[in-house]
């Protein structure tokens, strides 16, 4: 089955992720210098307040599921 592409998003299988936002954080993660994987360094949830590993992960505008939105960077999309 063929996926289907749209212009700001894209399902990698868990959910839709930002194009854009996801691309800013393989940056930012290219340039890190970081010896040891994320993991590694973080630990389990130490805090409270858990993150998402994956903060490009988009959300639903509305409860038909037509629309999605970006949480980092607000963009949205409508989807068919």
């Amino acid at each position: 089955m063929p996926m289907i592409e749209y212009n700001d998003f894209y399902n990698d299988g868990f959910g839709f992720v930002c194009k854009h936002c996801e691309r800013e954080m393989k940056e930012k993660e290219a340039s890190s210098t970081h010896r040891h994987a994320r993991f590694m360094r973080e630990g389990e949830a130490e805090n409270k307040q858990t993150t998402l590993s994956n903060s490009a992960l988009a959300k639903w505008l509305d409860k038909a599921q037509t629309t999605l939105i970006c949480p980092n960077c607000g963009i949205t999309e409508k989807i068919d």
